[in-house]
């Protein structure tokens, strides 16, 4: 196997090592709130504490790479990722497992970005870089279904009575051929020392996301005392800080011209609304059924995978459907979304069998699919092609930072419940919701991405 070929397969193992621990705590919380102890809120953290530092520091890891070298910053964050997973399967308390838990997220934005920096250098024709960047759709579609139900197995299986730390220490042999592939395949680039970082910017951005996810997890427990309501109101000074902060910094996180870009606003919107529901939503799911119907990790596991299988089926025929339906196909994934979504209120309401928890879950995932690649596609159309860089990674941490946003909103939602069916209804209502808002900003979205430029 050629050389170039070698460096994919290192930057899909980082890719794939993101993917599981971004999802299998959905499955494995209550195994670990059992093992180590903690409240309630623990299990919000344990997903919010991943995903709030990756977005966080997504756009900031890519400039990183930028100014020191993307191999080196690949392999710092790989070691450090795979170290921090250690640190997760050693950790002896809830509050240690969500600090490292907190450290793999941050390591984790720090060697993402790099892989696909190193891609477009490699891969340096249209159709070989077309082949390559294909991979990461049924690579993301496989770790999507998989991580979940790999978590159920792991737990299930308790190697010498690991419990839910094999989760953890699966990282150990996929960083090493991560780290030692990078160091052998990929090209050695010593970076750009113009490359210019605007650290108030991203202060902002971390104060803000961190003040407002914070109150929204600790506030029900703490009996939402006056300091959750004045990290809230601080939070959205710090957001109005950063927008003002792009247009007056020499080197802004975000293009400011994309802030006056209507259909640019109207996409992100619908992200946050999108991510953080389906994020949010995800995690209530895996409750309702360990809290709720009391099954294994395992059950949870193969319960939820419907999703990840629709996702996986629906996202192989949108570059079929996109030319013919442009932005409408945004709604028909949104209508199939709904129905999805509705389908769980519905099981939760009326205590259905597992088929029809699947059925719900395949619908949910077939919505799901038809949004998320069109979804940044036609958002990044309206990008210059001097703001795509900064479009595309503003996309991406939207899309974590809504995530961790979800999970705080919904599963504070689900947890002040008294009735976990009830809970999960109330919960799924929400995100109904979040899908008319979303086919209202929509309209806002071009129509083609022709007619985008």
């Amino acid at each position: 196997m050629e050389k170039r070929w070698w460096v994919l397969a290192v930057v899909l193992t980082g890719a794939v090592m993101d993917l599981l621990d971004a999802t299998v705590m959905t499955v494995a919380g209550p195994s670990v709130l059992a093992g180590l102890g903690g409240t309630e809120a623990t299990l919000q953290w344990l997903t919010a504490g991943y995903a709030l530092p990756f977005g966080v520091l997504l756009v900031i890891g890519g400039r990183l790479g930028d100014r020191w070298g993307r191999r080196r910053l690949f392999v710092i964050g790989a070691a450090g990722f795979t170290l921090a997973s250690v640190a997760c399967a050693a950790a002896v308390s809830p509050e240690m497992l969500v600090a490292a838990r907190v450290a793999q997220g941050a390591l984790g934005a720090l060697m993402i970005p790099q892989g696909f920096g190193v891609l477009t250098t490699v891969f340096t024709g249209d159709r070989e870089r077309g082949r390559a960047f294909a991979l990461f759709g049924p690579v993301s579609a496989l770790a999507g279904i998989g991580g979940p139900i790999l978590a159920g197995m792991l737990i299930a299986w308790d190697l010498g009575g690991l419990d839910w730390r094999l989760i953890f220490l699966i990282n150990v042999p996929l960083g090493a051929f991560a780290i030692l592939g990078a160091l052998l395949w990929m090209p050695a680039d010593h970076g750009d020392s113009d490359a210019r970082l605007d650290p108030l910017g991203a202060v902002l951005v971390a104060a803000g996301s961190a003040l407002l996810v914070l109150p929204l997890i600790q506030g029900r427990e703490a009996g939402w005392p006056w300091w959750t309501f004045v990290m809230l109101a601080t939070a959205v000074l710090a957001f109005a800080a950063l927008a003002r902060r792009q247009t007056t910094s020499r080197s802004p996180i975000l293009a400011p011209a994309l802030l006056r870009k209507r259909p640019f606003v109207a996409g992100l919107s619908v992200a946050v609304l999108l991510f953080a529901g389906s994020g949010g939503l995800m995690l209530i799911l895996s409750l309702y059924l360990q809290l709720g119907l009391h099954y294994s990790a395992l059950h949870t596991g193969l319960a939820l995978a419907p999703v990840a299988a629709g996702i996986a089926v629906s996202s192989l025929l949108v570059p079929v459907l996109s030319p013919r339906l442009g932005r409408h196909l945004l709604h028909a994934g949104l209508g199939v979304e709904l129905l999805g979504v509705l389908g769980f209120a519905a099981v939760a309401s009326t205590g259905m069998s597992d088929p029809a928890l699947g059925a719900a879950g395949l619908v949910s995932g077939l919505g799901l699919g038809l949004l998320f690649g069109p979804l940044i596609q036609r958002t990044l159309s309206v990008a210059a092609p001097g703001e795509v860089g900064s479009a595309s990674g503003t996309i991406n941490a939207v899309q974590q930072i809504a995530t961790a946003l979800g999970v705080a909103v919904l599963g504070t939602v689900f947890l002040a419940g008294a009735v976990p069916a009830r809970a999960l209804a109330t919960g799924a209502l929400v995100v109904a919701a979040s899908c008319v808002l979303c086919a209202v900003a929509v309209l806002a979205l071009p129509h083609t991405e022709r007619n985008a430029a």
